[in-house]
């Protein structure tokens, strides 16, 4: 008997979400479907979640997101609008999903850049393309805007992630110009 999911609060953490078709049915082979499908992502995204990275494959999507409530809530509205929106707009009333849902929680800037490239290489391992900027399902395929990392997940710079302490300018030396006031170039 598989453990009971805990319901994960609005925490501002990100995941990468897999979730599968009913039976593992190719149903978003169709472009009609597949088309469908990121329609829903597009219709539910900043309300429910932020929207990183996505790729859907004929039997089964990968997401990576930022819920804006809950996890569980964010991947209801996903399934469930599609299920809708399928039934309403492609006269299907056949079971769409699978119950339940895989998720892992991303721990830093390296396992976010890790998720990335496993969902846009996704397609390409599968052999659906030979580059994954080909595939028109998925966040790869030029023209989709997505948010950022959160800002907890942006990659450091090298200099920056060595962990060596940045030395303070010396004041007496006249070769060192001063550094300039940040606030005055924002504009």
């Amino acid at each position: 008997m598989r453990p009971k999911r805990e319901p994960a609060t609005n925490n501002n953490q990100t995941y990468m979400v897999t979730t599968e078709t009913w039976g593992r049915r190719s149903l978003f082979n169709t472009e009609r479907w597949a088309r469908l499908l990121i329609d829903t992502l597009y219709h539910y995204r900043d309300s429910a979640y932020l929207l990183h990275e996505f790729v859907i494959m004929p039997d089964h999507i990968h997401v990576l997101m930022t819920p804006n409530s809950s996890l569980e809530k964010a991947v209801q509205f996903i399934k469930g609008g599609f299920s809708f929106r399928a039934k309403k707009e492609l006269g299907s009333n056949m079971e769409v999903w699978q119950k339940g849902f895989q998720d892992h929680r991303i721990r830093d800037a390296g396992d976010f850049a890790e998720h990335i490239r496993y969902i846009r290489e996704n397609p390409v391992r599968k052999h659906l393309c030979e580059r994954a900027s080909d595939y028109p399902y998925s966040s790869a395929y030029p023209g989709f805007e997505l948010e950022p990392a959160p800002q907890g997940l942006k990659p450091q710079s090298i200099e920056a992630s060595n962990g060596a302490a940045e030395a303070a300018p010396l004041q007496n030396k006249p070769e060192i110009a001063p550094l300039q006031d940040k606030r005055s170039s924002i504009a």
